[in-house]
């Protein structure tokens, strides 16, 4: 990629020695972690609970739309379990051959509640046309009386979640479910109105349609962004080749090559690419320069950037080399609180 032409096409070039690599000061990786885990934690005993009293209702009541909520809810409890053990797992440190730890475990947890919500609205889609078909006696008052308390359940659970960090995929994974569970009992509450008022059997069936299209909805975007982050693309928001292209119009930049923008979890995209640099330039003062450039602009603290002199790999090049003005020992710079990985120093140390 020129610093004056629009080329986004490159071939590797050869293993050449790195004069620089990547920086990571500022991160910033959301809200405590202990913070999500009560809230969550406090949502989860609400809805177990409902949840209990609801499958029992709603067999007596003959009602698919408060079996349909009830079912949701135990979704709705596992993705949260889910989200609680996500959360355990990505706070363990990297080590072994986890270099990035369990991070990625939260984006599991997010697709598997996104999955969840696509079989079971597919489930109650068929039980919904069935009813539509030839629809049950409903009791209707009994039916009403639990949507109406298990709004009041719902509004609760939802709110303790949207405390809790939701720029994490896998917290707004269990949120999505919550909410969409109070969308259900609310289609519910009408359904039952109806039923009361008017004896319209079918409006039972007719609130589940409602809420299956919500269902699906949530599932496929959830299913959608983790996707994403599995298959490594670049984040949403972020566009590789203007950010090449960029980068490439830096002063001494010569080409950027093998530039690759993706996301390890929630919240933290990562960058690396290979910086040709003109004979002659301060390759260090580049890699700086361009990683200040993807922190301010866009929001990447960890950036791999590979600094090379233009043509330096060539057999029998002559390398440029850059000393410091003192001879004194430099202080080791901080490189971060959260590292993406191992530290390794001189010296033993744990792994």
């Amino acid at each position: 990629m020129g610093a004056h032409e629009h080329e986004h096409e490159h071939g590797h070039a050869g293993q050449a020695h790195g004069h620089g690599a990547g920086g990571h000061a500022g991160h910033s990786h959301g809200v405590s972690a202990d913070a999500d885990r009560r809230w969550l934690a406090i949502a989860l005993t609400l809805i177990t609970v409902f949840m209990a009293a609801e499958v029992v209702v709603g067999v007596v009541a003959s009602s698919l739309a408060l079996i349909s909520d009830a079912a949701h809810m135990l979704t709705d409890a596992a993705s949260i379990v889910l989200a609680l053990v996500a959360m355990r797992l990505s706070a363990r440190p990297a080590r072994g051959g986890f270099t990035y730890g369990l991070k990625r475990a939260e984006i599991l947890s997010a697709q598997a509640n996104g999955l969840t919500l696509l079989l079971l609205g597919t489930w109650l889609a068929y039980e919904a046309v069935r009813r539509l078909i030839s629809p049950p006696q409903v009791e209707g008052g009994l039916m009403l009386a639990t949507a109406l308390t298990g709004i009041v359940v719902n509004v609760a659970a939802t709110w303790c979640i949207s405390r809790a960090n939701r720029s994490s995929l896998n917290v707004e994974g269990a949120y999505q479910h919550i909410l969409n569970d109070l969308f259900a009992f609310i289609g519910t509450a009408i359904a039952a109105l109806i039923v009361v008022l008017t004896g319209f059997a079918r409006a039972d069936a007719i609130a589940t349609l409602v809420v299956v299209a919500l269902m699906f909805k949530a599932g496929y975007g959830l299913v959608r962004d983790s996707g994403r982050i599995f298959l490594e693309a670049a984040p949403a928001g972020l566009d590789p080749d203007s950010i090449g292209d960029q980068l490439a119009g830096q002063s001494q930049v010569v080409e950027i090559h093998d530039l690759h923008v993706w996301t390890i979890t929630s919240g933290e995209p990562a960058l690396s690419a290979h910086v040709l640099v003109e004979p002659g330039g301060d390759c260090h003062a580049v890699r700086r320069t361009l990683q200040h450039l993807l922190r301010d602009r866009h929001g990447i603290t960890h950036a791999t950037l590979q600094v090379d002199h233009l043509g330096e790999d060539a057999d029998g090049a002559e390398l440029l080399q850059i000393t410091a003005p003192s001879t004194a020992p430099a202080e080791p710079a901080e490189h971060c609180d959260d590292a993406h990985g191992p530290v390794h120093r001189p010296g033993p140390h744990e792994h």
